[in-house]
């Protein structure tokens, strides 16, 4: 299999094909995810809750991300690679080249960050230095306690029109890709059709150009709280293996996210 790029990303959105994407951890994960045909996957600060056992995504640390990252790109080395640069990495734009500068070390091939047009410098200082960025806006969890808990972002007129103008901020700062996450389905659409480049989706209804879940989403192990727009893919198909198949079936198809994994 010939390395992803992010060019090709940009042909699927322009061609209108859905691709699918996973987080991914380790070493033996990430090689069957690639050997399933996952060509995208993310070492998401998610693994505070998933793999590290805390409440939040917030104690994750650059070191964690760096950790994993390697592991991950020992699993997939043809996968395009994204890794989160977690809470406070990027602070201010010089910390986030240094972190960022970390990852790629690792094997990223881009980072993703959380926040509107606020970071618009800190995104075109990372692109100006040869980091690729992956933006992430809706639903942050970095922001839960601004938040006051994992809720849906972008409902009303008002809080639509300012993500909509925080992702063409992001785009023209030189981001690359962009992550929706829980926001309704009819903005989800707005921004995917107003920018160029590929819109990944959770929780965002199937007219993004890419979906992406946490693998133990996915796999129906998640622990506590099982978030709307997870599907468990293993009951399904009774195989890890072809429960990834089946995933990005489903997601090339548009048969998932159904209207039961999307929020209006």
């Amino acid at each position: 299999m010939k390395p992803m790029t992010i060019t090709q990303l940009r042909q699927l959105k322009q061609q209108g094909k859905k691709f699918a994407s996973i987080t991914a951890y380790d070493f033996s994960f990430a090689k069957l995810f690639a050997e399933e045909g996952i060509q995208l996957m993310l070492v998401g600060d998610s693994l505070g809750m998933t793999v590290q056992g805390h409440d939040s995504t917030l104690p994750v640390t650059i070191d964690d991300i760096v950790y994993h990252t390697w592991a991950v790109r020992r699993g997939a080395p043809q996968a395009l690679l994204m890794s989160d640069l977690p809470f406070m990495a990027y602070a201010t734009p010089e910390q986030s080249w240094q972190n960022a500068a970390a990852l790629m070390r690792a094997g990223a091939n881009m980072v993703k960050l959380e926040g509107g047009e606020w970071l618009a410098d800190t995104v075109r200082g990372l692109t100006d230095r040869a980091v690729p960025v992956c933006g992430h806006l809706g639903l942050t969890p970095q922001s839960v306690n601004i938040f006051g808990g994992y809720k849906i972002q972008g409902r009303d007129n008002q809080a639509a029109d300012r993500l909509l103008a925080d992702a063409l901020a992001l785009e023209a700062a030189g981001a690359q890709l962009m992550v929706l996450e829980c926001v309704p389905v009819a903005l989800a659409e707005r921004v995917t059709q107003a920018l160029a480049i590929p819109v990944i989706g959770i929780g965002a209804g199937n007219v993004t150009d890419g979906q992406i879940l946490v693998m133990h989403d996915a796999f129906g192990i998640t622990g506590g709280h099982i978030p709307k727009f997870a599907k468990n893919f293993l009951a399904q198909t009774g195989d890890i293996r072809a429960a990834v198949r089946q995933y990005i079936a489903e997601v090339e198809s548009t048969a998932y996210p159904a209207a039961e994994h999307s929020f209006q």
